[in-house]
């Protein structure tokens, strides 16, 4: 009797958009899982280099030109995302608010290592009362003058008009930062790559923006769930074919001064980090969705938090506040696994 041969598990490991990417396939041969990989390590670089909020890149580009408020001509394949960074920021009331850049540098989270002092005051009040927010921008495109004599069509188009896509800020105090949407739309890129070249089961991770298809061999994915309060897994879960989970928490960018800790994800109604949460999961269908909701209701905080949830099609969320207790739906609530001991209390809310 003979033994059949294990099916392998791949996996590959990058550093891009300042995040650790794990990529794992299964079911693959070694030799066209790593093409595949290697095809996905270029998305994560070509996203890296499109969209970086401060090393020179496409993004860096168009903030240079937006304060000056005239129409400018920016790439076509640039515009889906921040056409859809506008719906999700619209569908959070602003609490997703990826125009805030110049706040999010003012804090010192335009570099690697962020440190303190915080900013001053007047120089907080001062961006905040200009609202910058994702309404701001006007998307649109340049069209070339129809011409009488059509045999002249083509020529004139070629040669003295391009159609262009267009961006335009009416607010000089926005600048663009999708630093809490670009790890979440790397992955979707990803995934969708790994399909068309063929690869059904397979999980990207981004430092906790994760999307996985298929399963790992017999079994479900399993995701593990850091623990903000400590070391370790707080919680595991398994997945269900095609579907993304994301984290985003108050420990993952910050800088200590004088005792006090200031975190990276700032509040646009008040300029400052936010206050209360310390950590919130969705699981939604695609990155891009649950990496914006991540932010958005850690913004809201508990008052506001399935409002906003709701609001953005967001039916499975899981919160941590400051004192440790864990809030979520009752769907999630019996797909979660708490791997500490003893568990957290838990509060558990209606299916959103």
């Amino acid at each position: 009797m003979s033994c059949s041969k294990p099916q392998p598990l791949y996996q590959e490991q990058l550093l891009a958009l300042g995040a650790l990417v794990d990529i794992s396939i299964w079911g693959v041969e070694p030799e066209p899982a790593q093409q595949a990989a290697d095809a996905v390590t270029e998305d994560f670089n070509r996203i890296h280099r499109t969209w970086h909020a401060w090393q020179e890149s496409d993004l860096t580009r168009i903030n240079a030109q937006l304060p000056g408020g005239a129409p400018f001509p920016v790439q076509a394949d640039l515009m889906p995302l921040i056409g859809r960074a506008q719906e999700l920021s619209r569908q959070s009331e602003g609490l997703f608010n990826p125009a805030i850049g110049k706040l999010i540098g003012l804090w010192g989270f335009h570099g690697d290592e962020p440190k303190g002092p915080p900013p001053d005051a007047a120089a907080v009040a001062a961006l905040v009362a200009q609202h910058p927010n994702m309404d701001d921008l006007r998307l649109g495109r340049s069209r070339c003058p129809a011409s009488r004599d059509t045999s002249r069509t083509l020529r004139y188009r070629s040669s003295l008009c391009v159609e262009n896509n267009l961006l335009q800020s009416r607010n000089p105090a926005v600048q663009l930062d999708f630093g809490a949407i670009g790890q979440g739309y790397a992955v979707d890129v990803a995934i969708e790559h790994l399909r068309q070249l063929g690869i059904e089961n397979a999980i990207v991770n981004a430092s906790g923006d994760i999307r996985v298809i298929g399963k790992h061999g017999a079994r479900p994915w399993r995701i593990g769930i850091r623990n903000p309060r400590g070391p370790g897994i707080l919680a595991s879960i398994e997945m269900q074919g095609d579907e993304s989970i994301v984290t985003s928490g108050t420990y993952e960018r910050f800088f200590e001064y004088d005792g006090q800790r200031y975190h990276h994800i700032i509040d646009p109604r008040s300029g400052y980090p936010a206050r209360g949460l310390v950590s919130v999961t969705v699981l939604h269908s695609d990155a891009v969705t649950a990496d914006a909701a991540s932010t958005a209701l850690l913004v809201a905080g508990l008052k506001d938090w399935r409002r906003i949830a709701s609001n953005m099609g967001v039916k499975q969320a899981m919160l941590i506040d400051e004192q440790g207790t864990v809030y979520m739906d009752a769907v999630l609530a019996r797909r979660m696994h708490f791997e500490i001991a003893p568990a957290p209390k838990v509060e558990i809310t209606d299916t959103l």
